[in-house]
């Protein structure tokens, strides 16, 4: 029997164990949850889903989703209409 493993590895390098499965380029909450496109607002936290990578152990596989912190530009590109920079 192998149990499998979801984590999510933030830029500081701390982890949160997730039950779901991710995708690169996937845009992710706080918690790992997948964002809809478009998004609301770029005035949230959100992380791009940059790399996967897997450890093998005895009885154990890990998948580690690597995230990366996604800039107010790149939300502003994720929203439904641009929005004036200047006035952030």
């Amino acid at each position: 029997m192998i149990l499998y493993t979801n984590k999510l590895i933030f830029p500081d390098g701390e982890t949160q164990e997730i039950e779901h499965t991710l995708n690169i380029n996937q845009i992710v909450d706080l918690n790992g949850y997948p964002l809809t496109l478009p998004l609301p607002t770029p005035k949230m936290i959100a992380y791009r889903v940059c790399r996967i990578s897997t450890q093998s152990n005895r009885g154990e596989e890990i998948r580690n989703f690597h995230l990366e912190l996604m800039t107010r530009d790149d939300l502003t590109h994720c929203t439904r209409r641009q929005v004036n920079s200047s006035f952030f």
